[in-house]
């Protein structure tokens, strides 16, 4: 990370985001990482972990709806749910809206980022203010390994390979998550870019299709990430994951911003190369 000015570079694997600033709200360093926020000139507030964009508020609402609708929509009666990561709760604020939902579980390794955020970014963070949500600090890959047959969704809001995030891309970490399913679970996972990390998105579309009876890639529209693009593996041993349990309400519809049926349905559509790719993992699980 570098700033020059009024302007911050986020540069990684090959590739750079420019964004300008007009204030550095807040820095630390934590136990796990180097966090930053910053009020920037045209995409509201950024939230970035070891030089590395985690979230504008600019756009935010793509990235979160799309990683706790799609999944929520796969399940026919989820209870129970599990957060790994997304210390920001964007993540919770949307799984909130579902008032079917009886428990909201987020493990998150660094609590200086829910500190931050609850104190910067308000209206990402209200996630955590519903009633229902418990909060767990520590090891994401080790608390699911302590947590069998608990959840019916879980998502993984990981940051990027490397860090502490690092422990969320392997197999035997999707091991664990399927093991702490209930029966008809569903897993969703961060799961990068087809154009900046085809390699990850092989080896995480691999394992899920290996893993799991049904296994699918969705895409979503998030322009402050590279490439503007970033995607998630979606599994589940009970059910196609491209097919709707249910859709929202019309009253919910209204309020989101990015998903939608049609959306969702379009998510799962690829051009050649990224069918490929997943042709491959296919092959390969």
């Amino acid at each position: 990370m570098s700033t020059s000015g009024t302007w911050i570079n986020e540069v990684a694997n090959g590739y750079g985001t420019t964004i300008e600033i007009t204030r550095h709200l807040f820095s630390k360093k934590s136990a796990f990482q180097q966090i930053d926020l910053y009020e920037t000139r045209k995409l509201g507030k950024l939230l970035m972990l070891d030089g590395i964009i985690q979230l504008t508020s600019f756009d935010e609402f793509a990235y979160h709806e799309m990683m706790a609708h799609l999944p929520f929509y796969t399940h026919p009666c989820p209870e129970k749910t599990l957060v790994i990561g997304g210390g920001d709760g964007g993540v919770l604020r949307e799984l909130a809206r579902h008032p079917e939902l009886k428990e909201l579980h987020i493990c998150e390794i660094d609590a200086d980022v829910i500190e931050a955020c609850r104190r910067f970014l308000p209206e990402t963070a209200c996630g955590y203010d519903d009633e229902r949500v418990r909060i767990h600090i520590g090891d994401g890959s080790q608390f699911v390994r302590e947590h069998k047959g608990e959840f019916d969704i879980i998502i993984v809001d990981s940051t990027d390979p490397g860090g502490p995030g690092e422990p969320l891309f392997g197999e035997a970490f999707y091991l664990d998550l399927k093991a702490a399913l209930r029966p008809g679970g569903v897993i969703a996972s961060q799961s990068e870019s087809p154009w900046l990390l085809p390699d990850i998105v092989l080896r995480l579309n691999t394992i899920t299709r290996k893993l799991f009876k049904y296994a699918d890639y969705a895409v979503m529209q998030v322009p402050t990430y590279p490439t503007g693009q970033i995607g998630m593996c979606v599994a589940s041993d009970a059910r196609d994951v491209r097919l709707q349990a249910a859709e929202p309400s019309e009253a919910l519809q209204k309020e989101l911003r990015y998903y939608n049926p049609e959306v969702r349905s379009g998510a799962f559509a690829h051009p050649r190369f990224v069918q490929e790719l997943l042709e491959k993992a296919r092959l390969q699980a």
